[in-house]
């Protein structure tokens, strides 16, 4: 079976640096642990670290990391569905909202509760995902900042999510503006301008985040240690901190081309076959994996001189070369991995999962 190891060392250093960059700016922050798929061994671990605010898009998640911690706060990072407005006022000490009816029915729950649950107001700023339309913010806010039992704690936005739509000064200026603008009016103070996500960082580590920007919330960098405008690696940071191995099940030299009428293959692609590998042969080697587990493109191999031929639902297919190398039947081939490719085998049942 393949497995995927979390590094409890280079998770920890991670995290210390993030910790200490944002205490030095005067910034809080909380960790996004929807990765790691609400995996109660990978989340002991984390919240061991000293987190104190957890960031989960998974209702089932939330109720998790409240069974390891109860005195964490724990934050649901997409517009709530209806039906699901129990369950969140439950496990969720705050929820990112866009939608008027949907707070109503926070509000309506948490007295029934006897809870008061916080609200972060996403505001629309290019990526075109979640977010109230910036010239209706203030009916929107003036429509609910007086619900019993709601208490609106920040304004937030989500960039690059969708559309790659980058963070900027600018865009981030008129996040904070947003939040001068609400103050004024209403005379009620908002605590927190979270603008920061892992895409955000770069701007922190240059000095170009304006100074209204005081909370960040963080998954990927923790985890991968990328600069994401640049996708290189920070000096500081390991970017090897999640890694996936998969054992070798056959190998054996084929001819580099298939033979016979090709058509697509069941994942609807259709194989380009290069003139120049007529009548040449490679060793090739297939792993316990495929793609029911993660998309390839998604794999970034320790062995450079491995190139990923193709994959099935359960296999991958590597082209090893002209020689065996020093590979075998048995052997272990090691990944690094791109944030969407860990999130699809943190999420699957049939891929191990280790702590080292």
């Amino acid at each position: 079976m393949a497995f995927i190891t979390l590094n409890k060392e280079k998770l920890s250093h991670n995290y210390q640096f993030l910790d200490q960059l944002f205490k030095s700016n005067d910034i809080e922050w909380g960790v996004v642990t929807k990765l790691l798929c609400g995996n109660s061994a990978f989340l002991e671990v984390l919240l061991g670290l000293g987190v104190t605010e957890a960031h989960d898009s998974r209702i089932s998640n939330l109720k998790t990391i409240k069974s390891i911690n109860p005195s964490i706060q724990t934050v649901y990072i997409k517009p709530p569905a209806k039906r699901s407005i129990e369950k969140i006022v439950k496990f969720a000490d705050a929820s990112f909202n866009t939608e008027l009816d949907t707070i109503r029915m926070l509000s309506e729950e948490a007295i029934k509760q006897g809870k008061t649950h916080k609200i972060i107001i996403m505001i629309e700023m290019g990526d075109l995902r979640e977010g109230v339309m910036g010239e209706e913010l203030i009916d929107f806010y003036g429509e609910i900042f007086e619900l019993p039992n709601i208490e609106i704690t920040g304004l937030g936005t989500n960039l690059n999510c969708l559309h790659g739509v980058m963070p900027s000064p600018d865009k981030l200026v008129q996040l904070s503006l947003y939040e001068q603008l609400i103050e004024a009016k209403f005379n009620k103070k908002i605590p927190y301008v979270t603008g920061g996500t892992s895409v955000v960082i770069p701007l922190l580590l240059q000095r170009m985040l304006p100074a209204g920007i005081n909370h960040f919330r963080v998954g990927e960098m923790l985890y991968f240690g990328n600069n994401l405008f640049t996708d290189e690696p920070i000096d500081e940071m390991y970017s090897d901190v999640i890694k996936l191995y998969a054992e070798i099940i056959e190998l054996t030299e084929k001819p580099k081309t298939p033979t016979g009428t090709l058509a697509e293959n069941p994942s609807g692609e259709m194989l380009e076959i290069n003139p120049d590998d007529y009548g040449k042969k490679s060793y090739r080697a297939i792993l316990d994996i495929g793609l029911l587990d993660i998309n390839p493109d998604f794999l970034i191999s320790d062995d450079e001189s491995l190139e990923i031929a193709g994959a099935s639902s359960d296999m991958l297919v590597i082209d090893v070369g002209i020689t065996e190398g020093e590979y075998k039947v048995g052997d272990l081939i090691s990944f690094n991995l791109k944030y969407m490719g860990a999130l699809s085998l943190l999420n699957s049942d049939y891929i191990e999962k280790k702590i080292i």
